[in-house]
């Protein structure tokens, strides 16, 4: 048996509702402006280099391997904006760490492991110079509210200037 009711007026008005505010969604998105670049940065300590980006990718990487730190990846930021036809000038961004060292910032605070492992970016300037940054870590001690940790964050602080000071040298 085919049963048949009228139609719900409430129903119907949610309905149209969700229609149109879906509709005027995508159009608001859509109508954003573009981000633009900010030239600062809270916490990020910058470093220029001598070299070129891909010189200086290449000495983060052989100081942190011989310190025996393990390296993780360069991502081609350039090459990745590049895919999506949005170009940009060369930037690297370089993942490293020593899990004993950095693990402890995580078991303080989960939400650390946004800022871990170690991250460099390696980039080239509006003048065609390279430079290198990275967080500062006792900015990242602050932002996680880590606390009991000083001599560690020390430690990281010390390493970061190092690699970034053989790579820039």
């Amino acid at each position: 048996m085919i049963v048949r009711s009228e139609p719900n007026p409430i129903r119907r008005l949610f309905c149209i509702t969700v229609l149109l505010a879906s509709a005027t969604s995508g159009t608001a998105a859509s109508a954003a402006p573009t981000p633009t670049a900010a030239t600062e940065a809270g916490g990020v300590l910058r470093l220029a280099s001598s070299h070129s980006v891909d010189e200086t990718v290449a000495r983060i990487k052989t100081s942190v391997e011989a310190k025996g730190i393990r390296y993780f990846v360069a991502i081609d930021q350039q090459q990745l904006g590049a895919s999506a036809n949005l170009p940009i000038r060369k930037s690297t961004l370089v993942l490293f760490g020593n899990p004993p060292l950095g693990v402890q910032f995580i078991q303080a605070n989960p939400y650390a492991g946004l800022d871990w492992p170690v991250r460099m970016l390696v980039r080239e300037t509006a003048d065609g110079k390279t430079e290198i940054a990275y967080t500062d870590f006792d900015f990242i001690g602050q932002r996680y509210g880590i606390t009991g940790k000083d001599a560690q964050l020390k430690m990281a602080s010390e390493v970061a200037a190092t690699v970034a000071g053989e790579a820039a040298e």
